[in-house]
């Protein structure tokens, strides 16, 4: 298990085996590649950040991340697996799943509603990124790309 405290002083605790934490995760994290970049999306008070969000009534992790992948970047994923999940011990702690996934379709026509859209971005603009959301430069952030590595096969460049 990695537990840090993320840029804004909140204890968080990330670990790589399901059922480490006895909160089920209701929010998820959504990591995909296509053609060797990455996609993020940009959200216009945060910055740039993978996609992700909350898991509605009757819905599970991999729907949630098909849903909110498609609804902040105008993307269609398909292949979720889940590789982690972490939690964030806010006033209301809450567990997020980390999932990786293929790119099936990329929509350039629609317009998003939650996002600012989908950025493709290689490895080292991502390290190199100035516009970063303040998660995406946690040490938890580099814990899950370090991890997602050993996956490099299962993105469909």
């Amino acid at each position: 298990m990695v537990s840090f405290l993320d840029l804004n002083g909140i204890q968080v605790d990330l670990s790589f085996e399901q059922g480490t934490f006895p909160i089920e995760p209701m929010h998820v994290l959504v990591l995909a590649k296509f053609q060797n970049k990455w996609l993020l999306t940009k959200h216009p008070k945060r910055g740039i950040e993978f996609p992700g969000g909350k898991v509605e009534e009757n819905e599970n992790l991999t729907e949630a991340a098909i849903r909110e992948t498609l609804e902040e970047a105008n993307v269609k994923i398909i292949n979720v697996e889940w590789i982690g999940e972490y939690v964030v011990h806010d006033e209301q702690p809450f567990c997020k799943a980390v999932l990786i996934a293929n790119v099936e379709q990329i929509y350039e026509n629609q317009t998003s509603f939650e996002t600012e859209g989908a950025v493709w971005l290689t490895n080292e603009e991502l390290l190199n990124s100035n516009n970063l959301s303040f998660h995406m430069k946690d040490t938890g952030m580099q814990a899950i790309l370090e991890k997602v590595k050993k996956y490099e096969g299962k993105w469909n460049d």
